[in-house]
């Protein structure tokens, strides 16, 4: 398979933030609407071509440019980047989901291609297991005829896709060696011995399928074993992958499991690891799932991500659910990202503010951003609370949201029992930024170069964990991370 066409980065960045259209009337989609499909729909009665790789329901809710989604109350958001990397894929996506059999089956010639060792083989990805080990495994199990095993309890955002899916949650490794001490191993989205499960007799490994670097305790063997290795942000998309190069169509509830997978690891397609091949995979496994809306199912999946938090870093949690509006007005033309994490225990993020303010801020230059904010939802106790990283977010919280109390340091203000972005957060910022808002001469950390905020760095074991290093806000010990207040002074046009 040859590899897919590049793309322009810039609309990349581009689309990353939603537009509200402040100064303009906003005109009727002229889109019929498209029927949603139930998950679990036979393959037959998908009808595939209507999915747009995932990005049909951006095509049917398009705005004026075909750029953004309208909504019936007539605001405008610009595609997110995963919308618009499907879209740019959708053609490419139909035709390799077209070319693979209709039907669920094993044709002996194409066996034949597959490697022997891995045939009955039991997939199992490491401990501290996450959704690309266990849909991996499930996706790798059902490729090569073999097993999928759980290497240690799965977390939220894995249980969410097993549910969203209808796939039966796979048995442990220990319950499947307690019946087959003997059954050959195909490792899965890791290769050291150190996240190996100790249950596994290393003699017994007969292959890994993974995509991170070969560093230290990495497993050795005997003998010579199938080994998968790609530098791709998702072990799930080299399964994905292969399914296609033989001919052999997952099931939906398989490729479902695939796509959340690869979604996961690659952080909604926007991390430092994705890849062309990521995209391409994620657009034809939306084909074949059946999905018609790609930003709904990963804001979902987010949501369930989110009720376990110790796993997520502050690059995660500010840039797994952001929104951007833009706004052209007399007195402020710009955009504003507002991003959302909702959790049942806000006092866990909160703890974390001094981390967090300053990869707001970088996560602001990055994305060329006026103003960005991250609202923490109690979905439990119902209560939202603002994190203010400069000047600009805390005077367009102050017009926004009068009411409401500032913290000494000005980096939070407390918004009570509102809890919604659509419903609370952003009307009440329209109607300040109509209303004449400015932003205030005084830029405060905003101004740190992009050069100061230091680099990203990926934990080569766990993609998902990823690290500013270097950066000049980054809170030493014992200090806290505050905004100035003083000389917040408006003017007009003011960049």
């Amino acid at each position: 398979m040859a590899p897919p066409n590049q793309e322009d980065p810039s609309a990349k960045r581009r689309a990353s933030c939603f537009a509200s259209s402040a100064g303009s009337k906003a005109s009727h989609n002229s889109h019929p609407p498209r029927p949603r499909l139930a998950r679990g729909s036979s393959v037959g009665s998908l009808g595939y071509g209507d999915h747009h790789g995932g990005g049909a329901e951006a095509l049917r809710l398009a705005g004026p440019d075909n750029k953004t989604k309208q909504y019936d109350d007539g605001v405008l958001r610009k595609r997110t980047q995963v919308e618009t990397d499907v879209l740019a894929r959708e053609k490419a996506a139909h035709e390799l989901a077209d070319a693979l059999p209709k039907e669920i089956s094993t044709i002996p010639t194409i066996d034949l291609f597959l490697p022997d060792a891995l045939k009955d083989a039991v997939f199992v990805g490491h401990l501290v297991t996450d959704l690309d080990s266990v849909g991996g495994a499930i996706g790798a199990a059902a490729l090569y005829n073999g097993k999928a095993a759980l290497a240690s309890n799965i977390n939220s955002e894995t249980a969410f896709a097993l549910k969203e899916w209808g796939v039966a949650k796979p048995p442990t490794i220990e319950e499947v060696l307690k019946e087959n001490p003997d059954a050959k191993i195909c490792l899965v989205d890791h290769q050291q011995t150190s996240q190996m499960n100790p249950a596994i007799n290393p003699d017994n490994v007969v292959g890994v399928i993974d995509h991170h670097a070969l560093q230290s305790k990495t497993i050795v063997t005997d003998r010579p074993i199938y080994i998968d290795i790609r530098p791709w942000g998702s072990m799930s998309t080299i399964i994905s992958h292969t399914f296609l190069t033989h001919h052999k169509r997952p099931t939906v509830g398989v490729a479902g499991m695939l796509l959340c997978a690869i979604l996961s690891d690659t952080l909604n397609l926007q991390g430092p690891t994705t890849t062309e091949w990521d995209r391409l995979m994620v657009a034809t496994l939306s084909e074949i799932a059946g999905v018609d809306d790609i930003q709904l199912l990963a804001s979902q999946q987010f949501k369930a991500k989110s009720k376990e938090l110790a796993g997520l870093s502050a690059h995660g949690l500010v840039n797994g659910d952001q929104k951007c509006f833009s706004f052209s007005t007399e007195t402020f033309t710009g955009d504003v990202g507002f991003a959302v994490v909702e959790t049942t225990d806000d006092a866990v993020i909160i703890d974390r503010l001094d981390e967090l303010l300053p990869e707001i801020v970088a996560c602001k230059k990055e994305r060329n951003l006026n103003v960005l904010f991250l609202a923490v939802v109690n979905i439990v106790e119902l209560k939202g609370t603002l994190l203010l990283c400069g000047p600009s977010e805390l005077s367009l919280a102050k017009a926004a949201f009068p009411d409401c109390k500032v913290n000494d340091a000005h980096t939070m203000m407390d918004l009570g029992s509102r809890v919604s972005r659509k419903k609370d957060y952003i009307p009440e910022i329209t109607k300040a930024i109509k209303a004449g808002w400015k932003k205030p001469v005084k830029r405060g950390v905003s101004m740190v170069s992009m050069e100061a905020l230091g680099k990203l760095e990926v934990d080569p074991t766990d993609y998902q964990r990823i690290t500013r290093r270097g950066s000049v806000l980054a809170v030493k010990a014992g200090e806290h991370f505050t905004v100035d207040d003083d000389s917040i002074v408006d003017e007009e046009n003011c960049i």
